[in-house]
């Protein structure tokens, strides 16, 4: 038998994985390097064809300034044969078209391999971070920031194309331009021309990277400030209602003025340290091209170099220095991809609180779903114990009631079945399968819920109503609406099914929004239903109608409802009475009734105010009456 781990042992791990997350280093740039290589290498032979053809781009490119040299020299050589001006220097201006046309084609066929690696690389980690989001637990989702969340993917997807872009486009062509020039001066010319070269080279980028890294902090300052004040941004829109409700929009405003102010800041001394590495950058350049320009004039002069030596060495230079001198921006929009790629991969990195078992199995329901909580003893956080050896059975096709006060834990049970957490201690098993044995995909496929606070996607009507069974036909969409008694309102609507219902289902009323959120669960049919306050939006006339019909979807079913309104469970054939974690009675309605304990006290309660808004109703009436 498979053994779970006891409270303590739960509590304790949940308790480490949160500390381990917020106590994790950041991740090293070499660390999302490797993180990242995996998913280039899927097309090992394009990366390796790229990689030719770049090497032949820049050797063609080196080639030119050579050949370039060869022309000069030549028509500066002055033969015997006059004829010899027009044949000598036809060779080398065939191959200095060659080269030129060579280069081109080299550069756009490495583009042309290389586009299908880079957009799949950005694909499936795109793809893989938003599954892995959804495979998170309901803990990680409670506490994100949305707003800062979806900039962290946006630009970490974004940085993945540019990092990819940057490195292979003009990292890897400069650095194999550099290892040709090098050698080629080394092998032709004087040895100081090689020194100035490479003395000039890395102090440049010595001097880049230093700076660069110096100014990172100032970037990720920047993306830090600039999440939160998008994620300002995006809940105070979300909250337009409310935000207009205590005319808190100047309010708004200012905390979103407050964010921008800070960013401001950040972006003056990133642009600022900008343009000090500009400024030493082209100090180097300038300096060195003088230096190398003035031995070329000097072996000129003592006939130890040829006018085509000058003209080579100065095109090397340019052919350096005029990429280096992007050098600067191309490391910084390096370590900025980087940087945005390490946040993307920081959600990758989140630890699933709730994981299928490695022998994990599909449900399998027989004929029936009973369910059981066994002995279940649960807390969100370690110091505050939510349910306390919750133990009950709801057999196959019956209904089973939870009530009590708010706060005792009603909801935490729906969360729990749905496997949101790991209970602390106990076991809950539908037809004896424990939770932790299956796959979380078919134990989900089996249950149906109506939560209390019903949230719709901003699409039609008809989409969030199929939306219980992806690709269902428009009758059965339809079928489902008239159970849920929301078809008449539909058609009333102009655009019918296809209405937009808004940013989170807005657009409709509360009720309205629940018979959706019924007719979406009716839609997907399955073999257990919970009713999470299912009707608390609904007025008394439209709860009694869906009340009448989810009692008959219900017998077929096994059933949890989760309610307030103790007159909507009366026909259970067991109820639960909640309190403070603990189930402290049980039984049927009359049974309860005859106990005179909690449960009665609430119906008396109860049954008490609808007295009262049924005597302010009838008295109402009267006044109305007599007024005509």
């Amino acid at each position: 038998m498979r053994r779970y781990p006891p409270a303590s042992t739960s509590a304790a791990s949940s308790a480490a994985t949160s500390a381990t997350a917020a106590a994790k280093p950041a991740r090293s740039d070499l660390s999302t390097l490797q993180t990242l290589l995996p998913y280039l290498w899927v097309y090992k032979w394009r990366v390796l064809a790229a990689m030719v053809c770049l090497i032949g781009a820049k050797a063609a490119n080196i080639g030119v300034p050579v050949v370039m040299k060869k022309l000069i020299d030549q028509v500066s050589y002055k033969p015997d044969d006059p004829h010899a001006l027009l044949i000598l220097p036809l060779a080398a201006l065939v191959t200095y078209g060659l080269l030129r046309l060579s280069m081109t084609v080299f550069t756009e066929l490495r583009e042309f391999l290389f586009a299908r690696v880079t957009q799949r690389a950005v694909r499936t980690i795109a793809l893989k971070v938003f599954r892995h989001l959804h495979a998170l637990s309901l803990r990680f989702h409670l506490n994100r920031q949305t707003g800062g969340m979806t900039r962290d993917i946006e630009r970490g997807t974004r940085g993945v194309g540019s990092l990819i872009s940057y490195t292979l486009f003009n990292i890897l062509p400069t650095l194999v331009e550099i290892t040709l020039v090098l050698a080629y001066l080394v092998t032709h010319y004087d040895i100081w021309f090689s020194v100035i070269t490479a003395v000039a080279l890395f102090l440049y980028i010595s001097f880049t990277i230093t700076v660069t890294n110096w100014r990172t902090h100032f970037r990720r300052t920047m993306n830090e400030l600039d999440s939160k004040a998008n994620t300002k941004a995006i809940d105070s829109l979300i909250n337009y209602e409310t935000v207009k409700y205590f005319g808190n929009e100047e309010y708004e405003a200012q905390r979103y003025d407050e964010g921008l102010q800070s960013f401001e800041t950040a972006a003056v001394k990133s642009q600022t340290s900008l343009s000090l590495l500009n400024t030493g950058q082209s100090l180097i350049i300038a300096t060195a091209v003088t230096l190398i320009l003035w031995r070329a004039t000097q072996g000129v002069i003592d006939h130890k170099m040829t006018l085509g030596d000058l003209v080579l060495v100065n095109s090397f230079m340019l052919q350096l220095y005029v990429p280096l001198n992007f050098l600067g921006v191309i490391y910084r929009e390096i370590t900025q991809s980087l940087a945005d790629i390490e946040k993307l991969f920081a959600l990758l990195d989140q630890n699933r609180e709730v994981a299928d078992a490695p022998d994990a199995q599909p449900l399998a329901t027989y004929g029936g779903a009973q369910v059981r909580f066994q002995h279940v003893q649960f807390s969100y956080e370690a110091k505050r114990q939510i349910l306390f050896d919750v133990d009950f059975t709801i057999a196959a096709g019956t209904t089973t009631a939870v009530v009590g006060h708010s706060g005792s834990g009603k909801s935490t049970l729906s969360r729990l079945l749905y496997r949101f957490y790991e209970v602390n201690a106990g076991a809950i098993t539908i037809d004896g399968q424990d939770l932790r044995a299956v796959t979380q995909d078919s134990l989900r496929h089996a249950i149906g819920i109506v939560p209390q606070d019903t949230v719709l996607f901003n699409d039609t009507i008809e989409y969030n109503i199929a939306y219980g069974k992806p690709g269902s036909s428009k009758d059965d969409i339809i079928a489902a609406a008239k159970a849920a008694s929301i078809h008449d309102f539909i058609e009333s609507l102009p655009d019918g099914y296809g209405s937009m219902v808004g940013e989170r289902g807005l657009k409709l009323s509360g009720g309205e929004k629940q018979r959706v959120a019924i007719a979406r669960t009716l839609l997907k049919n399955p073999a257990i239903l919970i009713f999470d306050e299912a009707t608390s939006a609904l007025d008394s006339r439209a709860e009694q109608a869906i009340q009448a019909q989810l009692k008959e979807i219900a017998k077929s079913r096994t059933t949890l409802v989760i309610a307030h309104r103790l007159s909507t469970v009366a026909d259970a054939q067991q109820i639960l009475v909640l309190d403070h974690g603990r189930i402290v009675e049980r039984g049927t309605h009359q049974s309860l009734l005859a106990l005179d304990g909690m449960y009665a006290q609430m119906w008396q309660r109860q049954q008490a105010r609808a007295d009262e808004e049924q005597a302010a109703s009838d008295a109402g009436a009267e006044v109305a009456d007599a007024a005509q």
